[in-house]
């Protein structure tokens, strides 16, 4: 049940539009502005810092076709902007600048807006629209994104449970040890290689680009997810030697691992970039080991309630109880500092989306501490008897009584001694240790309230994946403040259905196409196949071709390549208006292909 609850969870929240994190602040030229003479660079602002890719900058010309540039960088080393040489010579009339970065803690954010040397030209020139995120690898990513929290707070909690709990019977433990380890690795290997099809909004399939591959190893989250892997390896190989020394060299080790990890999160995420980056890297540390440490816990001690051979004693409960107390501590403080630092103001709270989803998890943390406060109250109940050295005739009615059962009314004194051989002594005997004993009670609530505090921890940890995926109300409002309008891609697309039909049962589809801009120049073609229900489907080949019979012109072959589940270029040039023929083949298999036309009006 658990594990469904977590796949439907992680489903939904993959499902989430991505918010990027850096917003652009201004850029030089201006949006929309006028410049008498030519720049020579092109730099943009943004509110956090971010990294530059190969294809960072994107300028068309007023004839739409593209202007060279110089290679991305850092304008005068600051590392919030953005920058690129414009040739000598520039034309006069307006310009087009698609751009793309990658922000501080990870995600990629793109726009484009427009400029003009001279005077502004009739209409302003558009071009190929690049995905801002491809959705399967968006999905996938956000998958592995969610795993690797999932699997951190496993391995670290469960390791600090055994550490500092100290369990008699430790063998419960070794499976989620094991499933931690093992899913931190696999999800940190896939966002590793996914990272670069992440980064510049393509196909899963372009991850084995070694070119990208290599790129993405020298920026910060590449680095990040890199040291995390090397860190798992290194404590698997040292694990054998660790396991031999003392417990004090034991603890040390694993603070020190988990130190490590935590870095990787904070490296890469939130707290690299805006204000008080030392104070917030390491508030978020110490705000994941907490939760790794209680919500890890968790699952550690319902595992060694169920499955632990013997019961555990009471003081190990009432160990993991102090923990969870230190644990809510931290959490509390770093997480009204995190709050403070990502909200800005306290309206953010109910009118931005970061502020919406920390309400969100705020909400799940208090159901969170609810269902603590009550396991503290059956561990409390739990190690009573044994701190207790009174005699088993007053223990018993105490912990009767504190289970919800009324206790039994206490016998009239006998004139006897109390103490002397004989059965009436049977009846005295404690009945903790039989299966419907008050202590048994007590072991089966505490087991509950655990399972309810973990199925809750769940949710914090999944809105807290989500809440790294928004748009902190802070650089929010910073880029509210920015020249408007900020566009996040380019007006002027073209969208067309094409049905098609091989002839047999079952085998009637579309195709959708998008053409951006759809005017005379340099556009951009995507096409995505459907089957007969509307599923998609994925065909050998895929060609699209234009012809302008009153010209004398065509066919010109689009030139479609698979990017991995839809086809597209970005390398149509359509000389001259009119209305074009455009013809699309599709191969259904080797010797079946059928073709459909349709006009399309090219304008300038």
């Amino acid at each position: 049940m658990l594990l469904g609850t977590v796949l439907v969870l992680l489903l939904l929240g993959s499902a989430a539009p991505a918010s990027a994190h850096a917003a652009l602040r201004g850029s030089d030229p201006g949006d929309g502005s006028v410049v008498k003479s030519a720049p020579r660079h092109l730099t943009l602002t943004f509110t956090e810092s971010v990294g530059l890719l190969e294809d960072s900058f994107r300028v068309y010309g007023p004839d739409n076709r593209r202007v060279p540039l110089g290679e991305p960088q850092h304008a005068d080393g600051a590392p919030d902007t953005a920058r690129a040489d414009l040739p000598g010579g520039l034309a006069d009339g307006t310009y087009t600048v698609a751009w793309r970065v990658v922000s501080a803690d990870s995600h990629p954010v793109s726009g484009a807006f427009t400029f003009s040397v001279g005077e502004r030209s009739p209409t302003a020139p558009a071009a190929p629209a690049a995905s801002a995120e491809h959705p399967v690898t968006k999905s996938l990513y956000d998958t592995g994104r969610h795993l690797a929290y999932i699997a951190a707070a496993l391995l670290i909690g469960t390791a600090a449970f055994a550490a500092l709990c100290r369990p008699p019977d430790p063998a419960p433990l070794r499976l989620p040890l094991l499933t931690g380890w093992w899913t931190l690795l696999t999800a940190t290997a896939v966002l590793l290689v996914l990272r670069a099809p992440y980064e510049n909004g393509t196909s899963p399939a372009t991850a084995l680009d070694p070119a990208a591959f290599t790129d993405t190893l020298t920026g910060r989250p590449g680095l990040a997810l890199l040291t995390r892997l090397a860190l798992l390896s290194a404590a698997a190989l040292l694990l054998p030697l660790v396991r031999r020394r003392s417990p004090r060299t034991r603890l040390a080790a694993g603070a020190a691992l988990s130190l490590a990890l935590a870095l990787t999160w904070a490296a890469a995420e939130h707290a690299s970039a805006g204000i008080q980056v030392p104070q917030a890297m390491t508030s978020s540390v110490l705000h994941l080991l907490a939760a790794a440490c209680w919500l890890g816990g968790l699952t550690a001690l319902l595992l060694t309630l169920h499955r632990a051979k013997t019961p555990p004693p009471a003081t190990v409960v009432t160990r993991f109880s102090r923990l969870a107390l230190a644990s809510v501590t931290v959490l509390v403080v770093t997480g009204v500092y995190q709050s403070w630092r990502g909200l800005g103001s306290w309206s953010a709270l109910t009118e931005t989306s970061y502020g919406r989803t920390l309400t969100v998890k705020l909400a799940a943390t208090v159901f969170l501490l609810l269902a603590a406060a009550l396991s503290r109250r059956w561990t409390a109940l739990l190690a009573r008897p044994a701190r207790t050295p009174a005699a088993v005739e007053e223990r018993v009615p105490e912990l009767v009584g504190a289970s919800g059962i009324p206790p039994e009314p206490e016998p009239e004194p006998e004139p006897e001694p109390e103490l002397r051989p004989g059965p009436e002594l049977r009846p005295v005997t404690p009945p903790t240790d039989g299966p419907d004993g008050p202590e048994d009670r007590l072991r089966r609530a505490l087991r509950r309230s655990v399972l309810a505090e973990v199925v809750v921890a769940v949710v914090v940890l999944l809105v807290t994946t989500v809440l790294t995926g928004t748009l902190p109300a802070r650089a929010e409002a910073e880029a509210a403040k920015a020249p408007e309008p900020q566009v996040a891609g380019l007006p002027g697309a073209e969208a067309f259905t094409i049905p098609y039909d091989v002839g047999t049962p079952g085998g009637r589809g579309t195709v959708q196409l998008t053409m951006d801009p759809g005017r005379v120049g340099e556009n951009g073609l995507q096409a995505v196949v459907f089957g007969p229900q509307g599923a998609l489907t994925f065909v050998p080949e895929l060609r699209l071709s234009f012809t302008l019979a009153a010209k004398d012109i065509g066919p010109i072959d689009a030139k479609l390549t698979d990017r991995g589940g839809y086809w597209a270029t970005n390398d149509l040039n359509l000389p001259l208006e009119g209305t074009w023929t455009m013809k699309l083949t599709i191969r259904v298999s080797e010797v079946d292909q059928v073709s459909g036309t349709r006009q399309v009006e090219i304008t300038r």
